[in-house]
């Protein structure tokens, strides 16, 4: 599969999720798909006392698979950026944490999720938010403009994550905090789920090995790097998971049982740094194109 094939897919069935929240149903990443927008995963992220007011599009919408906002330490005056900000709950719950005086930036690929977030800041009366198009391989903010990057079982999405990891620290001030809620594998999977585009778009062929998540963040220059399990998937979860795949989900869940989790992943861009950005495969690496 390309990461064309994989992109379109991606803004096929979350804004069909967002059209479902729109109508006032569950979303469901589009379909029938399992992965980590499937209930019981994507369920009881969030304490009542965080979504009492909140819209209930940004409720209904939610499709992530950890609540980053609870654990990332946000404080009165920060800057944040939500790298695939989905509905908008994470960037609303943030918006509340850091206050008037802050800002949250809300990054996502998906026109009618973008909508949908926009309509739930007007819903909701917030003003410090701004939500932005586009891709988390490219971030459209200023070097340095951010003290917080969080994300909600997002980056497992990406097809480049060398560089959707090194935009996270471009655009994090020295000092600045990576906190993001992932899918993460904790040891081999078989080759049917991580060739699956359903379960590319259900967030798990394309997780990251926990070891390997470790290696890039280090490569890109963070330090501090941590992963917390919040939630190991046995059983009962890979098979809502595997569901709807087209695979054997009987038989693939007792393989993949215990080997997917959920985990805030934790890192720190130094005081100074000297900044990497890893090049695309196939990117032109000439002096004339990188003049």
């Amino acid at each position: 599969m390309s990461g064309e094939i994989i992109q379109d897919s991606i803004r096929q069935k979350y804004g069909a999720a967002a059209n479902q929240a729109l109508a006032g149903e569950r979303a469901r990443c589009g379909g029938d798909a399992g992965g980590c927008c499937s209930d019981p995963v994507s369920e009881h992220l969030y304490d009542t006392t965080e979504t009492e007011g909140l819209p209930q599009g940004a409720v209904l919408a939610s499709l992530g698979c950890g609540n980053p906002t609870a654990l990332a330490d946000l404080r009165p005056g920060e800057t944040v950026l939500d790298l695939g900000s989905g509905g908008g709950i994470d960037v609303l719950l943030s918006a509340k944490r850091v206050g008037p005086t802050g800002k949250v930036y809300g990054l996502d690929l998906t026109d009618p999720m973008l909508a949908l977030a926009r309509e739930n800041q007007r819903q909701a009366g917030v003003t410090n938010v701004e939500f932005l198009r586009g891709e988390m391989e490219a971030i459209p903010l200023p070097d340095a403009s951010v003290d917080v990057v969080i994300s909600n079982c997002v980056i497992n999405l990406s097809t480049d994550k060398p560089r959707a990891l090194a935009e996270a620290f471009r655009v994090l001030r020295p000092g600045g905090r990576f906190a993001v809620s992932d899918v993460v594998v904790r040891r081999a999977i078989p080759a049917a789920v991580r060739q699956s585009l359903e379960l590319w778009v259900g967030c798990v062929a394309g997780a990251l090995d926990q070891v390997e998540y470790r290696r890039i963040l280090a490569e890109v220059g963070f330090e501090g790097i941590d992963l917390e399990p919040t939630r190991i998937y046995h059983f009962e979860d890979a098979r809502a998971v595997l569901t709807g795949s087209g695979l054997d989900s009987e038989v693939l869940a007792r393989e993949v049982a215990g080997c997917i989790m959920g985990a805030f992943v934790r890192a720190t861009k130094p005081l100074t740094s000297e900044e990497t950005t890893p090049m695309s495969s196939g990117e032109c690496c000439s002096a004339e194109c990188c003049a």
